[in-house]
């Protein structure tokens, strides 16, 4: 028999009895968990929340690295050509499996490079509307996109991102069309909803949240299927007239793909125990998340799921971000 094979089968033994022992001592030095964003934004501050915590959990320092640009996948390609350890870990949001249908082609396969550790959270947007629009909720704008087909604008806050696709998910549930007016970035898209120079936005609770307290703009529905703490008086937007509408903008951590299970199981365990902290789940509502506890095969489940529904949504608006 060929030594190349024989040697081949030995080592791959000898690797498969030391997993075990490697996954038991882990971890023996610090963690990297990656944030494919700048520091400050919602990824960054709910990595920064919990690694505290992970870091009590694990005997071992949780670093956050924030590595952003190229809409996530500089810090993304990093962990997917990462050794398979638990050692470089990914924060991801909504949009990472909203990218594999922008791209035609990605540094890595999302389903296939990554491996689920851990959801933070269950994160609502909200449809708000400006008052001179006329609408109290989702029914009510319906009637009024149906009544003028393309007159109605709604602003994101980038094209291609959950702002934009959660507003042409609506557009297709919903039967309607409205008009896409992008900006770059939560913060001018609300100030032109404000001034009236568009009429809907699909905005996160941290930023809506202000103004819908002043009364400045108004909370036609959240988009997950159940109504969040973070705004309590809002209902869903299957609630307030497209039934079945659900989108969460959630938040977790993955891995690169081949971690060893008992190393998955570690860093679960460790972001669980952040998440039931009353003080933690208190300051991720701040930003819009409700702490979820979920199985790393339910958290993959979830990607998979949202990775073949953006495709769906995404694919007759031709959009190209390469």
């Amino acid at each position: 028999m060929n030594s190349r094979i024989v040697n081949g089968w030995i080592g791959a033994l000898i690797l498969a009895a030391m997993l075990p022992a490697a996954a038991q001592n882990f971890p023996s030095r610090p963690v990297r968990m990656v944030v494919p964003y700048p520091a400050g934004g919602a990824n960054d501050i709910v990595a920064r929340l919990v690694s505290p915590t992970m870091t009590q959990q694990l005997g071992q320092q949780v670093i956050v690295d924030n590595r952003g640009g190229g809409n996530t996948l500089i810090g993304s390609e990093i962990v997917a050509k990462s050794a398979a350890n638990g050692y470089t870990l990914l924060v991801v949001a909504a949009g990472h499996a909203i990218n594999p249908a922008l791209y035609t082609k990605l540094p890595y396969d999302t389903a296939r490079d990554f491996v689920p550790v851990a959801q933070f959270g269950d994160g609502a947007y909200v449809f708000v509307a400006h008052p001179g629009a006329g609408v109290s909720t989702s029914a009510e704008l319906i009637a009024l996109a149906k009544s003028k087909p393309g007159q109605v604008s709604y602003a994101s806050s980038s094209t291609g991102n959950l702002t934009h696709l959660a507003a042409e998910l609506f557009n297709s549930m919903a039967g309607i069309k409205m008009l896409h007016v992008p900006y770059k970035g939560g913060n001018p898209a609300m100030a032109d909803l404000l001034g009236g120079r568009v009429q809907v936005f699909f905005s996160t609770v941290a930023v809506a949240r202000p103004h819908l307290q002043a009364g400045k703009i108004r909370g036609l529905g959240v988009t997950t299927g159940k109504r969040t703490p973070a705004l309590p008086t809002v209902p869903t937007i299957a609630e307030s007239g497209l039934p079945g509408y659900a989108v969460s903008g959630w938040y977790g951590i993955v891995a690169p793909a081949g971690t060893p299970k008992a190393v998955i199981d570690k860093l679960h365990a460790a972001v669980l125990v952040a998440v039931r902290l009353p003080d933690i789940r208190e300051k991720l509502l701040g930003v819009g998340v409700e702490a979820t506890e979920v199985s790393p095969a339910e958290f993959g489940k979830l990607i998979d799921t949202d990775i073949e529904k953006w495709r769906k949504v995404a694919k007759p608006l031709n959009i190209s971000m390469e």
